[in-house]
């Protein structure tokens, strides 16, 4: 787990002035038809991070967690982030981010083992949650700063 809350806080380090570094219409721009614009991919990192705040919240409060699934493409239509503009979304996502670095490193150990099941996904302990979470949130951000932020220990 302490790999997992160094690798986190890292990444958050590295690629926030990356992300500041991006012009509002290189954010606003759509790829093609079908695919979202970086606004709309960090919105979604933002639905993420939102999620599962809830998921690390209340898996430790239970001893089960059951928790409906995320439709990723509703969350980001409904709330158009292509509408908002770049330096709120990444006010919001770093300090979401912040906020979540906090919490996993607050959870007790006997906890990270709390059963969860998201929608119809197989059940998974809260410290898979909690590491998918950073594998999930890498794998956006390489398609917003495609792929240049990693290191060579990346």
């Amino acid at each position: 787990m302490q790999v997992t809350l160094k690798e986190f806080k890292r990444v958050l380090d590295q690629v926030s002035p990356q992300l500041a570094s991006i012009t509002e219409a290189d954010a606003s721009a759509i790829p093609s038809p079908g695919k979202w614009s970086k606004k709309q991919v960090l919105g979604h990192l933002i639905d993420s991070a939102s999620n599962n705040h809830q998921r690390f919240v209340r898996a430790q409060l239970v001893q089960e967690l059951v928790f409906p699934a995320y439709e990723q493409e509703d969350w980001v239509r409904v709330q158009q982030y292509q509408q908002q503009s770049w330096a709120q979304l990444l006010d919001l996502w770093q300090s979401y981010n912040r906020h979540l670095l906090h919490v996993m490193v607050s959870v007790p150990a006997d906890r990270l083992v709390r059963r969860c099941i998201i929608g119809k996904n197989n059940p998974a302990t809260l410290e898979f949650l909690i590491s998918d979470y950073v594998v999930h949130l890498k794998h956006h951000l390489d398609q917003i700063l495609d792929g240049g932020w990693r290191t060579e220990s990346s």
